[in-house]
């Protein structure tokens, strides 16, 4: 079977297969990604937001079939199917609303002397994101809206069971008005994304995922002075005692429902 490919959970049969990215291809999505920063960047904050903020409409329009694709792809039931595309839908709204805000300089007092300092935010250039299977939109929107934003490009690799929605997700994105070359899907082995990451072109990478996974991007981020952001899973055993009779209230917090601002790299 191919590496990406949606498979039912429920019945195990393989409805798609999606080709691996190939090296020559690997090398242009990184050319066209690093090309398009110039451009993208020099856009005013208004205009990004307001593009990101299409994206935030295009997935309210679109919000039936985005549920129904990651149905197929990793077994949600639809009605978490929805809530997460609406959760999505707040995330790109937020940003779009206080981008204006979060991107002003900040001026610094100083403690004497004259003159005047600040603080400016502003991209950095390509960045890699890797996404887990769990919350196929939810993730995304928090690492590429924020991003997208500041004004840096992004290259997306989904997880391979979710290619179907990091197709429509890429799709949507162009629809709304980003750049073709600002936002690229990449179906990329493990073996390729070390090729990315070591890449003098790429700026950052954000993942999400096991801690294995974050080890080895730590190691190779780490080896060629990259910024990385990890977020890694894990688990949170617990024992309630007979003895306790209070009402038992217990909020289920998996790796991905932490703060989706985390994930702005900047």
């Amino acid at each position: 079977m191919a590496d990406y490919a949606v498979v039912d959970p429920a019945t195990g049969e393989t409805i798609k297969e999606y080709e691996t990215i190939g090296a020559d291809q690997l090398e242009a999505a990184i050319s066209r990604v690093h090309g398009a920063h110039a451009e993208w960047g020099a856009r005013s904050v208004e205009e990004r937001a307001a593009i990101i903020r299409r994206v935030a409409e295009l997935h309210a329009e679109r919000r039936q079939e985005l549920a129904e694709i990651i149905v197929r792809e990793m077994g949600k039931p639809i009605e978490q199917s929805l809530g997460e595309v609406d959760f999505s839908v707040s995330i790109y709204e937020y940003y779009a609303d206080n981008a204006v805000g979060l991107m002003a300089d900040e001026p610094i007092e100083l403690l004497e002397g004259e003159g005047s300092a600040l603080i400016r935010r502003s991209s950095l250039g390509v960045l890699l994101g890797i996404m887990p299977w769990n919350y196929p939109y939810y993730q995304v929107a928090r690492f590429a809206g924020p991003n997208l934003i500041i004004g840096n490009t992004i290259l997306l690799k989904h997880a391979p069971q979710c290619p179907e929605s990091a197709a429509a997700v890429e799709q949507l994105f162009h629809d709304a008005g980003v750049p073709q070359d600002a936002y690229v899907n990449i179906y990329a082995t493990n073996d390729q994304i070390a090729t990315v990451i070591a890449d003098k072109r790429v700026q950052g990478v954000s993942l999400t995922g096991s801690g294995r996974a974050g080890a080895a991007v730590a190691e190779i981020a780490g080896r060629h002075l990259k910024k990385v952001v990890l977020e890694l899973g894990g688990s949170d055993p617990f024992i309630v005692l007979g003895a306790d009779d209070r009402p038992l209230e217990v909020q289920i917090r998996t790796p991905a429902m932490h703060e989706h601002a985390e994930h702005g790299v900047a």
